[in-house]
């Protein structure tokens, strides 16, 4: 009985040394979409997205345009490195599609997304922590 005791409370203190405190947090959803948690903006039906692959590399969908990027994801850090934002929008783009508002808020949610250094969830969504924060939703599509 008291060894069966030991066990326990040793496997116990493994729980809370390995994860840090009584609840572990839930690992960062890599090769998934990531969807915007926002109102859409009119004209079009395109939304924001963050995919990151387990290597690190990720595609970053904007209101209108697409960058590649680097992530780099820990416990609760996070690091985002993009490419160079398109001069123009893509060539698929239906006709009006992207405003000039559209193409600005493209380049203000970029740089909020680059300012990102911490993450977290909120029950199913991921919240990325910067100068402002940005919650996403796993995309159902």
């Amino acid at each position: 009985m008291t060894a069966c005791l030991f066990v326990r409370g040793g496997a116990a203190a493994l729980l809370l040394f390995t994860c840090g405190s009584a609840v572990c947090a839930e690992p960062f959803p890599f090769d998934q979409d990531l969807l915007l948690d926002a109102a859409p903006m009119r004209p079009g039906k395109r939304m924001p997205m963050l995919n990151v692959e387990t290597n690190g590399n990720a595609r970053i969908d904007l209101w209108c345009r697409t960058v590649p990027a680097r992530v780099a994801v820990s416990d609760a850090a996070i690091k985002i490195e993009a490419g160079p934002l398109p001069e123009t929008a893509p060539e698929m783009q239906s006709a009006g599609q992207c405003t000039p508002e559209r193409m600005q808020a493209d380049e203000q949610l970029l740089a909020v997304l680059l300012e990102s250094n911490a993450w977290r969830t909120e029950g199913p969504v991921i919240v990325l922590d910067g100068s402002k924060s940005l919650k996403f939703r796993l995309s159902d599509h």
